[in-house]
This record gives structure tokens, C-alpha cells and sequence, in this order.
């Protein structure tokens, strides 16, 4: 295939790592698999971008291995067929979990074995505006309430599996790399050089990346990820090659993605069946319980916990899911939405086998897919709260396997159409990451669902719970 086409006229493909990751999006495809068929229909529609949805952070470090493998050989199949070359980001968490560097490896080493092209330099920009993320002077920065506290100080950073320590993204990436790539090497782009020298600095700059080496964006606005991306095309157009592992804001610019305002619930088709919505909530970060509590103020919403606790009991709990939908049902159908949650505490097994962990973790999972797999009442819209959840939820409960993204119902929170051949297809499936919003957040996208946008609820004089 003949090389050196405008980086601006190449197909950009995300692989996104749970579902959360179309927050800066609208009017694109996700596909929920990545068989030739998938990629080849991305690669065939209209607009210059689409996203596979990857789930890799709900998967062991091999099945992440295996699964970035199979989709770099289809992509460079597809590529060859269409003639046509793409741009590859791997994009992932705001607060740096993910399996990195592992995914953009594997990335690399397909894409330079099929195409004979080196990999000059990873990308890597965390910076969310509509999650409250910013990057400043290399340090990434999370917002809580008015305080704007460093990554690795937050919750986030503690996480059982992708947890870290580093202050700064050049010492984060020396630590994810293990000094393959110390923080000493890290080309770091200023926002002094963005605002003040502008990009043909910043493209000089790019040109001398080399060996993969690594880059860091910090931006604290649209204006300074522009103004990046602007140098980046230019430094791409003179032949250097770049993946990127970057949150979701990097993403509309690179892709050209106009703004456009928060969905309402007449553009989301929201109660054509009179019957109540369905909440699914499986994350359990300290931001997602508080934001639960704040919807008991809510009319028209009522509460079931799955016992958690009961999973290292197969017969329990089957009955205690069993309940559950039986709870969903009974009230979906009178018009009332449903808030499903599991107990919030952390199930441990009684063994310090991690393979024991892992089966439990699973189950529990499983059972949380039930909520919404098994429902014969169709919702007027479901919710899942928690990137893994939302993703299990989607694919494995709903059967998406294309979805059309409307747009985002509150900033950072995206909205799937489901497509025909889903469990409920046109309905809308709101994706409410566990670590963005406000204690208040969801709460108000529930209101936006209901109509009710003007926040005039009040509390619920008969608030359910079958826990």
C-alpha cells in the first residue's frame, strides 16, 4: 500500500479500553467486537473515525496480549484491503490505570512488523476537561470539589491492580516501564511552549523523537490540546510515525469533533413504552457511593443491593439475582426506575489464592450482568455505573455489538443507541464512569432521562430496598 498519506485523511481507530472512552464524542460507531467484519464496516463508513471496544481493563495481562494482537494483524489486513492507512490510539483512564506500557507495545511491534515502518514516539496526554483532569508542569492533576489534588495522591492511584506511586507522567512512565524508559528521556511539551512558542516549536520538537521515545502533553484547555495537534499533523506530515495512549479529550481533537450541547430526553427517545428505567451500578469508588446516596432525594426511583457477600454460595446467590430481577421487574413496569447496586463493601475469598479471587470476582460480575440480561420488561433506558460494569453490561446483558454514540447526557458521561440487534435495541444506554462527576452528577442525569432537568425533585416517601 503506498505510504505518506495526510495524517488528517487517515482512518482513526481508538481501542478503548472500557467503554467510558466516547466521552468527548458524537455521531461515531463503536463496535463491541473485533472480527474482520467489524473493522472492515469501520473502515468503510463515512467518518474518519470509529472505536473497538476492547474491555482490556477487566482482563488479564495475557488475554490483554492476545486480544491487542488479533486486532493489530486485522487492522493492517483491513488497511491493505482498503488501501487506506490509519492512525492508532490506545485510549484508556483518566487517572493512568490501564495495562501500560503492555497495550501500545504490542501495538507497535504489529504495526512495525506488517508495515516495515519504525514507531518514532508514544504519545501519551491524560488531560480530560470534562472528567476535571489537567496536566501541568508533568503533574496530572484530579479535581475534587475545589481542590485540584496530584493523580498518584487520589483513590485512583491505590487501585488493587493498576495502581502507581509517581509524581509526575515522566516518572510514571519510568515506573510503568521498569527504567526501560527513564523519566530523564521523556520529551515533556510545556504549556508555556504551546501558548507562548507555538507549534512549529512544538513540531521541531516532535521531529527529534526517536525509538519509540515518549512524549508527554500537558494542557490544561482545548486551546493547548489544539494548538498540540496542529504541530503533531505537521511533524507527521514530514514522516514521523506516533501512537497514542491518551484519555478521551485528545480524541475529539485528533478526530475534528465538534462541540455540541448535553443531550435531552427527547433527543434520547427517552419513555416511547411508559415503562421505568434500569440503573446497574458495580463501581465502587468512594465518588460512585456517594453520588448513589445523593439519589435518594429522588421520586420515582427505587432501591435494590445484591448481596455481594453471598457469592462464595453458588445457590444463594442465584436466588439473591433471582430477586433482584423479580424486584426490577415488578417496578420497571409500573413506570418507576430501578437502582440496582452491589453491597459496596469488597468481597474477599477465604484463601489468599488470587486464582480463588478471580473466580469470585467473576461470579459476582456474572451476576451483575443478570440484572439486565435477564429483564423481559423492556427499560426505558438503562444506566451502568462503572467502566467494567458498563462494559459487561453492554456486551454480554444488551448484546450491542454496534452503537451509535448520541452524544453525552452530563459532561464526561457518554450515550450509546443500541443497535437492532440488541436485547432492547433503540434504547438509550447511558455509560457513567466510576470516577467522574460530582456528588450530584448522576442524580441529575437521571433528572435529564425523566424530563426533569430543572433538579425540582423530591425525596420519595416510600423508597424500596430489598436488601
Amino acid at each position: 500500500m503506498k505510504r505518506g498519506a495526510s495524517p488528517r485523511d487517515r482512518k482513526i481507530v481508538v481501542l478503548d479500553d472500557d467503554p467510558t472512552g466516547v466521552q468527548t464524542v458524537h455521531d461515531v460507531s463503536v463496535y463491541t467486537g473485533w472480527d474482520l467484519e467489524s473493522i472492515r464496516e469501520g473502515f468503510e463508513e463515512k467518518n474518519n473515525m470509529f472505536y473497538i471496544l476492547t474491555n482490556s481493563r477487566g482482563l488479564t495481562r495475557e488475554e490483554t496480549k492476545t486480544v491487542h494482537e488479533e486486532i493489530i494483524a486485522r487492522l493492517n489486513t483491513v488497511s491493505e484491503e482498503c488501501q487506506k492507512e490509519y492512525l492508532i490510539v490506545s485510549r484508556s483512564d483518566s487517572t493512568l490505570r490501564g495495562h501500560y506500557p503492555l497495550e501500545t507495545e504490542i501495538l507497535r511491534s504489529g504495526y512495525e512488523k506488517h508495515t516495515g515502518r519504525k514507531v518514532d514516539g508514544e504519545i501519551l496526554c491524560p488531560f480530560f476537561m470534562e472528567g476535571k483532569r489537567r496536566t501541568v508542569q508533568n503533574v496530572h492533576y484530579v479535581q475534587e470539589g475545589s481542590r485540584w489534588i496530584p493523580a498518584h495522591q487520589t483513590e485512583f492511584a491505590a487501585d488493587k491492580t493498576f495502581g502507581y506511586t509517581a509524581p509526575t507522567l515522566p516518572l510514571y512512565i519510568e515506573e510503568k516501564t521498569k527504567g526501560a524508559y527513564p523519566a530523564s528521556g521523556v520529551l515533556c511539551i510545556s504549556l508555556e511552549e504551546l501558548r507562548e512558542k507555538g507549534p512549529e516549536y512544538v513540531a521541531k520538537k516532535l521531529l527529534t523523537v526517536a525509538d519509540f521515545g515518549k512524549v508527554v502533553v500537558n494542557a490544561v484547555d482545548y486551546n493547548d490540546l489544539e494548538i498540540f495537534v496542529s504541530a503533531l499533523y505537521h511533524a507527521m506530515e514530514m514522516g514521523k510515525v506516533f501512537l497514542f495512549r491518551s484519555a478521551a479529550s485528545l480524541v475529539k481533537v485528533l478526530g475534528g469533533i465538534e462541540d455540541r450541547p448535553l443531550l435531552t430526553g427527547e433527543e434520547m427517545g427517552v419513555g416511547k413504552n411508559g415503562n421505568g428505567g434500569l440503573l446497574v451500578a458495580g463501581s465502587h469508588t468512594e465518588k460512585t457511593t456517594r453520588q448513589l446516596e445523593a439519589l435518594r432525594q429522588m421520586d420515582g426511583i427505587v432501591f435494590a443491593e445484591l448481596d455481594a457477600s453471598l457469592v462464595g454460595d453458588a445457590s444463594a446467590f442465584e436466588r439473591e439475582i433471582a430477586r433482584c430481577v423479580r424486584f426490577e421487574e415488578e417496578n420497571i413496569k409500573k413506570g418507576k426506575t430501578v437502582c440496582c447496586y452491589t453491597s459496596r463493601g469488597l468481597i474477599c475469598a477465604d484463601t489468599k489464592d488470587r486464582e480463588d479471587e478471580l473466580r469470585l470476582s467473576r461470579r459476582i460480575s456474572e451476576g451483575v450482568q443478570a440484572l439486565a440480561g435477564r429483564l423481559t420488561a423492556v427499560p426505558s433506558f438503562v444506566i451502568a455505573k462503572g467502566g467494567i460494569t458498563s462494559s459487561d453490561v453492554g456486551i454480554k446483558a444488551l448484546n450491542v455489538r454496534k452503537a451509535t454514540v448520541l452524544g453525552q447526557i452530563e459532561p464526561g458521561v457518554p450515550v450509546w443507541l443500541t443497535g437492532e440487534e440488541s436485547r432492547f435495541p433503540g434504547i438509550p444506554y447511558v455509560i457513567f464512569p466510576g470516577n467522574v462527576g460530582e456528588e450530584d452528577t448522576l442524580r441529575k442525569a437521571l433528572e435529564r432521562l425523566q424530563g426533569k432537568a430543572d433538579g425540582r425533585l423530591h425525596a420519595e416517601s416510600n423508597i424500596l430496598s430489598i436488601s
